[in-house]
C-alpha cells in the first residue's frame, strides 16, 4: 500500500470517529423522555380530608383564609413538604378543571408526615380585606370575601416534585358558606 492509500484509510477512519462521537452527544436530544420522566403523578400515596376552615386577620387591611385537612400515608416512605420542598399547590377551576396558579396558595408551615400514618396540614390564601369590626354586616362581608376568594375554585391540588405525588384537596366550601365561623 501506499503513503497515499494509509493517509486516505486514516482520514477516512478519523472522519468516522468524528461522526460517531457527535452522534453519540446529539442523538439523546432527540430520544423520548426517559421512563422515569415520564412517570405519572402517584394520586394513591397520600390522601387528603378536609378538616376546618379559618379566616384569620393579618392586619387592618390583609387577612388570611386557612383550610386545614388531615393527610393520610398510605406508603411505607415518611413524606416532608415545605415550601422550599418542590410542592406546589394549585387551584381546580370549577368551570372546566383546569389548575390555576392565578391566587397564591402556600403551606401554612412544614408538615412531616410518617410512613403509614396521618398528619395535619394547612393552606394559606392571603389577600388584601379591610376587616369591618364596626360594620353591623360583619359575618356577611366576611362570607361574601370567601365566596369571592373560592366561588370560582372546585378544590386545589397539590404536586410533590420530589416525590412525585399529587393530592387531592377536596373542596368542601360550598356547605360551609352559611355557617362558616369567623375568626380574628
Amino acid at each position: 500500500m501506499s503513503r497515499k492509500d494509509w493517509v486516505t484509510i486514516l482520514g477516512s477512519a478519523g472522519a468516522g470517529l468524528f461522526v460517531l462521537v457527535i452522534w453519540t452527544l446529539v442523538a439523546p436530544a432527540f430520544k423520548h423522555p426517559s421512563k422515569e420522566s415520564r412517570k405519572e403523578w402517584n394520586q394513591e400515596a397520600i390522601k387528603a380530608a378536609y378538616v376546618a376552615i379559618q379566616l384569620r386577620e393579618v392586619d387592618k387591611t390583609h387577612s388570611s383564609l386557612i383550610l386545614s385537612y388531615d393527610l393520610s400515608n398510605f406508603t411505607d416512605l415518611d413524606y416532608r413538604l415545605a415550601e422550599s420542598s418542590g410542592a406546589v399547590i394549585m387551584s381546580k377551576l370549577r368551570s372546566d378543571g383546569s389548575f390555576s396558579q392565578e391566587e397564591p396558595v402556600r403551606l401554612s408551615y412544614p408538615v412531616f408526615l410518617p410512613a403509614r400514618q396521618h398528619a395535619r396540614m394547612a393552606i394559606e390564601i392571603s389577600q388584601p380585606f379591610a376587616w369591618p369590626r364596626e360594620d353591623s354586616h360583619y359575618e356577611e362581608r366576611l362570607k361574601e370575601f370567601v365566596k369571592q376568594r373560592l366561588g370560582g375554585v372546585r378544590g386545589f391540588v397539590l404536586f410533590d416534585e420530589a416525590s412525585h405525588s399529587q393530592v387531592e384537596l377536596p373542596a368542601v366550601w360550598p356547605q360551609l358558606r352559611d355557617g362558616m365561623p369567623v375568626g380574628g
